[in-house]
């Protein structure tokens, strides 16, 4: 099971280098004067199909340390394990944030650019 769950947030860790690559991609192409709207569209899908996927997926990791996460002593002092799992939660929750920021700006940016070439 917690290898299942470690393999899930590498391949979510790929999901956002990807994301990433898009949302680098729209704004080259964006920065071109005249500039391919169908790669634009296709990015721009892409882009948004990732996100949903690292959302949909942290959402259900985040889920599931709750679940689990008690937060009765058990064999010890579990206080450094309960930290690291929360300041996990809070990168994860801010990761989500800020790539949903992420791509309400290339949202906008490419409704703009579609409007100028109109």
């Amino acid at each position: 099971m917690a290898n299942e769950r470690l393999r899930a947030l590498e391949e979510v860790e790929k999901e956002i280098a990807m994301i990433l690559q898009c949302a680098g991609n729209i704004v080259l192409e964006l920065s071109k004067d005249k500039h391919n709207a169908s790669l634009l569209d296709r990015q721009l899908l892409q882009f948004q199909s990732s996100v949903n996927r690292v959302e949909s997926e942290l959402s259900a990791q985040i889920r599931y340390l709750t679940q689990v996460a008690t937060g009765q002593p058990h064999e010890g002092s579990t206080y450094s394990a309960r930290k690291d799992c929360q300041m996990a939660l809070n990168r994860a929750e801010y990761a989500k944030v800020k790539l949903g920021e992420l791509g309400r700006t290339c949202e906008v940016m490419l409704e703009q650019q579609q409007q100028q070439h109109t």
